[in-house]
């Protein structure tokens, strides 16, 4: 069946659409009716189903005689360990965990928060909590304590799961005097915390509230899988809000069940037993998505990778964990790409794998320039798919769906909407506008199954943040163009579109002409406030390893770049070499952090931040061109 078959079967009937892909999920009591409007704009899918994620995610897989099937494979360079769990074992610890939660009272609707690094032991906590019906929070390990104490403060939990500490190159982070901290800050206590105590760092534990992970386990009755209303929460997930305050979105059990085993076949290309490589982290949204629920719901062998793209050891760690563990489908962010490229620009430590098990590379979390998917597309030989989506949406808004059609490939384009997404491109006053031109994105109400229903006991505020300024539609925050062939563009957020002498231009597509320069493996365009113009665009190059040109030359044919493909009205004439760009560690660049240093504004450190020294790098950078003024 082609896309444009499927996806109109959709919009002529949505109810039957997720009805039908409601029947590849394990129902205790099967739902009446996919959609459920009667509190519009508040939408709920499948509210009146039974149903336990933990028993798709994993003791089907038991029942039906793939208990021996690998589940997950722990790859962990840092402590250069590997670790191999089937379903059944799986099935075992997780049911081991549960019990010991509900023995110290912990039930359906609790809170948990999960504070833990890419270890195995932070998806069984997970799964442990969706077995009982507990709603977790994971926060990303070592999250400063102040941001720790906010979440512990907002979702209330009964019980903190921690670890140790966490392993990054070269260091240990404490995880346990962080979480100490964020307890001492906290109004809200919890009745307990679990410690799993990793071999490079035992923590002290508090007599009476700090309990060993294994310890803790002994000896309890392991508990069965308990069945939840559809609409019940799975989690919830903070994401930094504009005012300081993080926004907990919400997923519902049987909407996250329903779309997110829908991807796997449809958007991902992998069938049941395959082995599925989503390289982020537990704590992002992709990493409960995809490294965590839709692999195991759809009975595919996830992998828990604790490492970096480069550095663990090389910038080849990649290409050798895809060829380890055969690895069919690969998702990770342009920003690791972009950092293999700069370490190895000819691609030489590829040669070195046999990759043949590869058969697609998935890229999301910021735009993919182009230049980025050209460099992977001629490497890997294989189709290097962007696509985009949201830590609200939990899945692919749009993407190229090559489990049911792999179509053409428009470089800068995450291609076309998913069934599910009504995808318009506004203008300011809500209007559509023609293709080609450049407005806010939105989505027509509902959202599909899987999406944020609202936020964790902020149902204004969800309804302030997303869908009043345009009634009737979900505003995602990005700007961009859709052309005449559907295929979208995600051009900026859309506080990154600058308006340079009245003319909107985005920050996005400065980006992807400089990122075409041979000498540039990264880069980001910000708007600067100018007396004359309103704004204009400043470019922050960094360069290839081993680039000897001077810089001044680099940056001439960068603006003759820009001049030339977009044209005089950027007005873009300000560029400075760096050797680092400010990110999250999630490999979001922060714009909104650099726009304010350049114009001497005051701003707050943010959370996520994953080296605050970069900043200081930023701002003399920014002095030698006369920005970044006191």
């Amino acid at each position: 069946m082609a896309y444009k078959d499927v996806y109109a079967g959709w919009q002529q009937d949505p109810e039957a659409f997720w009805m039908d892909a409601a029947q590849s999920i394990d129902w205790v009591k099967p739902p009446s009716k996919a959609l459920f409007d009667d509190k519009a704009p508040i939408y709920e899918w499948f509210s009146d189903a039974q149903v336990n994620t933990c028993w798709n995610a994993v003791d089907r897989h038991v029942e039906a005689g793939r208990g021996e099937q690998i589940a997950i494979i722990h790859d962990s360079p840092v402590t250069q360990t590997k670790r191999w769990i089937s379903y059944v074992e799986l099935r075992n610890r997780v049911a081991s965990l549960a019990g010991a939660l509900r023995a110290k009272g912990v039930e359906k609707g609790d809170r948990v928060i999960i504070y833990m690094p890419m270890i195995p032991q932070a998806l069984e906590a997970m799964l442990a909590c969706s077995r009982i019906g507990a709603v977790h929070s994971v926060v990303f390990g070592g999250f400063a304590a102040h941001e720790l104490a906010v979440r512990i403060d907002d979702c209330k939990p009964k019980c903190i799961i921690a670890a140790s500490c966490g392993i990054e190159p070269g260091r240990v982070v404490h995880y346990k005097p962080l979480l100490d901290g964020a307890l001492e800050l906290s109004t809200h206590q919890p009745d307990f915390c679990v410690i799993f105590q990793r071999e490079q760092e035992v923590a002290h534990l508090e007599e009476g509230r700090d309990f060993n992970w294994h310890g803790f386990q002994y000896g309890v009755e392991p508990a069965d899988c308990v069945p939840v209303d559809g609409n019940h929460p799975a989690y919830i997930l903070y994401t930094s809000g504009t005012t300081g305050q993080p926004k907990g979105v919400i997923r519902h059990t049987a909407g996250q069940l329903v779309a997110l085993n829908w991807t796997m076949k449809n958007v991902y290309n992998v069938d049941p037993g395959d082995v599925f490589w989503a390289a982020s982290d537990v704590g992002w949204v992709v990493g409960h998505s995809y490294i965590c629920y839709a692999p195991l719901i759809h009975g595919n062998t996830t992998i828990v990778f604790e490492g970096k793209p480069v550095g663990t050891p090389d910038a080849g760690t990649f290409w050798r964990v895809i060829s380890e563990h055969k690895v069919k489908s690969f998702f990770t962010a342009p920003t690791a790409f972009r950092a293999v490229k700069r370490e190895d620009p000819k691609g030489e430590l590829i040669g070195k794998y046999d990759l043949s098990c590869l058969k697609q590379v998935y890229l999301a979390g910021e735009r993919a320039d182009p230049d980025t998917i050209t460099w992977a597309q001629t490497q890997l030989k294989v189709p290097v798919i962007d696509h985009w989506w949201q830590t609200e949406t939990g899945w692919a808004i749009a993407a190229n769906p090559l489990g049911i059609e792999e179509l053409p490939v428009k470089l800068g384009s995450p291609s076309v909407p998913m069934p599910g997404y009504d995808v318009q491109i506004l203008d300011e006053g809500g209007h559509p506008v023609k293709p080609g031109e450049l407005g806010a994105i939105a989505i027509k109400l509902p959202l599909p199954p899987g999406t944020l229903p609202t936020l964790w006991q902020a149902e204004d505020r969800y309804i302030k943040s997303y869908l009043t300024n345009f009634p009737g539609y979900y505003e995602t925050g990005d700007a961009g163009i859709m052309d005449e062939d559907g295929y979208l563009y995600i051009m900026a957020r859309t506080d990154d579109v600058i308006n340079v002498a009245g003319h909107r231009l985005s920050t996005g597509g400065m980006e992807e002409v400089l990122a075409s320069h041979p000498d540039v493996a990264e880069c980001a365009v910000i708007g600067v406030t100018d007396d004359l113009k309103g704004q204009l665009p400043l470019g922050f190059l960094c360069l290839n390893a081993g680039t000897d040109r001077p810089h001044e030359d680099i940056i001439k044919e960068c603006v003759q770049l820009v001049r030339d493909q977009i044209g005089p009205v950027a007005a873009f004439k300000l560029a400075v070499v760096v050797d680092r760009l400010p990110k999250t560690r999630s490999g979001k660049i922060l714009r909104g952090t650099m726009v304010s240093i350049a114009d001497g504004k005051e701003f707050k450190m943010p959370a996520t931040i994953d080296d605050p020294a970069i900043l200081d790098e930023i701002k003399l950078a920014l002095q030698s061109i006369g920005y970044a003024k006191a």
